[in-house]
């Protein structure tokens, strides 16, 4: 029969077979150490995805538009202006809005067509 005294005997030759090993903690995994810069990773991938990416498609678009604009082309610029385009500088535009009425815009200012709006 075991006594109290082997019992005893044998949890004190435990604890000092633990107390030789040290403080061992178990490795934590891949995903535990690396998780949160994974998820940011991801997170913005789909942001210039979603995001950054078709927005500077279109704004690609609108400098080709803006570079191939040409003397008569009916333009809309940014303010709701209608006019149609009479000089072409390298930054800005000289439209007429109405009979004699002249405007000089920035070239940046113009963002539709107009014929192409009054085709639909």
């Amino acid at each position: 029969m075991i006594t109290l005294l082997q019992v005893q005997e044998a949890a004190q030759q435990t604890a000092e077979a633990f107390q030789q090993l040290g403080d061992v903690q178990p490795e934590p995994s891949f995903w535990a150490k690396n998780g949160f810069i994974i998820m940011m990773g991801l997170m913005i991938l789909a942001m210039w995805f979603f995001m950054w990416r078709p927005e500077s498609k279109r704004r690609k678009q609108m400098q080709e538009f803006r570079n191939g604009l040409k003397k008569g082309d009916k333009i809309i610029t940014a303010g709701g202006i209608y006019g149609t385009v009479k000089e072409i500088k390298e930054t800005s535009l000289l439209i007429e809005v109405d009979g004699n009425v002249t405007l000089r815009i920035d070239k940046n200012m113009v963002v539709a067509d107009n014929s192409d709006l009054q085709q639909r």
